[in-house]
């Protein structure tokens, strides 16, 4: 406890603001377990940057953990670069203190002598990875917490190809940021290089969305939809791309349409849990439209929700709508005809069936660990070869390689678009993805966060892991354990002979069990968030697609029973 004390008492120098030193005096006098939480660790960055609860102290997103971030990318991009006009671009969300944080980021660039392009009001995520390369700057940050809960804001960085940064540049920055007090930060604005962009962006970013998530279905006129938000950004991108695609019958949830920090409307702003859409849902069945998209604040993130076999509208999940558009943009590609360098991607603990689909299609399948910096960071290292399309199954895809990551914008177009074709040749989005299990194969998932929160959470989540990785299960439902992938180690161990793999990809703590029936277990900790994650994949043969509906629930027993075997 002494060394917290002593940490959060070099913050009652002159160099911090008055509100500041008057809330650590309080935390020091009469609140020592909050003093701990908000100063036993420095936020670090994980598989979406830098993301935590706001307030003061190491452990919390304030005006000093951007800035000593910002004065620490500002020195390093001074060193990866002789160009005397470093340029960068910032974006923000509808966060509380989202557009004053992003202020202060773009002002202690300014200091640095570093122009800024910083938006002049929010913005969506994929428009900020659009106008990196667009705007031709050396890098980018967006202001967001993505889905988490209101009281969390945080740091996306993006470097000049449009992408996230990852190993080892992350590391070389990260290691500047630490080399770093607090008072090494320059705050000392030059207004003369922060330039604020709107419109001519936006006018871009419409144009270029449209074109690679438009492939002239049939039907638009006849196809409804209902949108929503989520108090979100979304809104200043999706209605308008909607539009100049054609959709005409585009309802907007007016009571989430309005961009705010508080999310008053859902208990999470995630369009990954089912009561996040059920407003829309509600009016969907209201209006009998044929589809729901909802977002989540950033616009990264999307859930799509349409009506199944008995005309219900039901939200389907992210490895579900991922396949149904990597099928599609397939078709497309096949069409035209496949040059022999296009590759499909998605991350470890995504459905299997991408894999099958691309043995199929003959074109190339690459995985990557969670997070999209991996797929962008893919494009970035085989230049010759051509993305399709990819995702993964936490509800992010990504429509070609003009937005670097995943990009609900697009993606919402793109799934408008293939379920307005299949209404007009008398089918439906649920219908084809049917028929793509028939095809490939029914892979069916299921995922379980279980949240932990502060330093005991922490520790509860590794032991979790821990079990996991030391007490293996011998089957699962009757089916016997062939293979334990440890991300940790790089290595894959064949449990039945003893044999090893070698796994060429990073190191990360990330625990994968394969049986001989091919269902898949993953076990990993949310990069961004206070959770430990388990992911379920199971498969079955569907020889027609009038089986659907038995095979469908003979998966979901199993499903059941391995959650019970696991204690999950």
């Amino acid at each position: 406890m002494d060394s917290i004390i002593t940490t959060a008492q070099s913050w009652l120098t002159d160099f911090f603001d008055e509100d500041t030193k008057k809330e650590i005096k309080h935390l020091i006098e009469n609140d020592p377990e909050e003093l701990k939480e908000r100063f036993y660790k420095d936020l670090e960055f994980g598989t979406g940057g830098m993301r935590g609860v706001m307030g003061v102290g190491t452990n919390r997103i304030n005006k000093y953990t951007l800035g000593k971030n910002t004065q620490g990318l500002s020195n390093y991009l001074k060193k990866s670069y002789t160009d005397d006009d470093l340029r960068v671009v910032i974006a923000y969300d509808c966060r509380h203190n989202s557009k004053s944080l992003a202020k202060t980021v773009a002002e202690v660039f300014s200091a640095n002598g570093i122009r800024v392009h910083l938006f002049s009001d929010l913005r969506t995520t994929p428009e900020l990875s659009f106008a990196v390369k667009y705007l031709g700057c050396h890098a980018g940050i967006v202001l967001t917490a993505s889905h988490n809960p209101p009281e969390y804001n945080g740091y996306k960085v993006y470097w000049a190809d449009g992408g996230q940064i990852v190993p080892p540049q992350d590391g070389e920055i990260i290691a500047e940021i630490n080399s770093l007090s607090f008072e090494d930060i320059k705050f000392d604005k030059n207004e003369s290089l922060i330039h604020l962009i709107d419109k001519d962006v936006d006018e871009a970013f419409f144009e270029a969305s449209v074109k690679n998530g438009s492939f002239d279905a049939k039907g638009k006129g006849d196809f409804k939809i209902v949108f929503t938000s989520l108090h979100g950004t979304s809104i200043t991108a999706i209605p308008e791309v909607l539009k100049r695609a054609g959709y005409k019958n585009v309802t907007i949830i007016e009571e989430q349409a309005e961009p705010n920090g508080d999310f008053p409307t859902v208990e999470s702003p995630n369009p990954e849990e089912p009561e996040a859409l059920s407003m829309a849902i509600a009016k969907a069945e209201e209006i009998g439209a044929d589809m729901v998209v909802g977002t989540d604040p950033d616009s990264d993130r999307l859930g799509i929700a349409v009506r199944n076999l008995d005309g219900k509208i039901e939200l389907l999940n992210g490895n579900q709508t991922m396949v149904l558009m990597t099928k599609f943009l397939l078709d497309e590609y096949k069409e035209k005809g496949f040059k022999g360098n296009e590759f499909i991607a998605t991350t470890i603990v995504s459905t299997p069936m991408m894999q099958q689909m691309a043995k199929s299609y003959g074109v190339e399948f690459k995985t990557a660990l969670t997070g999209f910096k991996w797929i962008g960071k893919m494009i970035k290292d085989f230049p010759s070869s051509e993305f399709i399309g990819g995702g993964e199954e936490s509800f992010g895809y990504m429509v070609g390689d003009f937005v670097r990551d995943k990009d609900a914008v697009t993606s919402t177009l793109l799934a408008c678009e293939i379920a307005a074709k299949a209404k007009a040749n008398g089918s439906s989005f649920y219908k084809d993805l049917i028929d793509a299990y028939v095809e490939f194969g029914f892979y069916k998932e299921k995922l379980i966060s279980i949240t932990k929160k502060g330093m005991s959470g922490a520790e509860e989540i590794k032991q979790m892991l821990k079990d996991f990785k030391e007490n293996p299960v011998d089957t699962v439902q009757g089916s016997k354990l062939l293979y334990i992938e440890d991300y940790n180690t790089s290595i894959v161990k064949n449990v039945q002979t003893g044999e090893e793999f070698t796994l060429h990809l990073p190191k990360s703590n990330v625990l994968i069990y394969e049986t001989e029936d091919g269902t898949r277990i993953a076990a990993r900790p949310s990069g961004t968030e206070p959770k430990v994650k388990f992911y379920i994949s199971t498969n079955a043969k569907l020889d027609k697609a009038a089986d659907f509906k038995s095979v469908n629930s003979q998966l979901e027993t199993k499903i059941e029973g391995i959650l019970s075997e696991l204690n999950l």
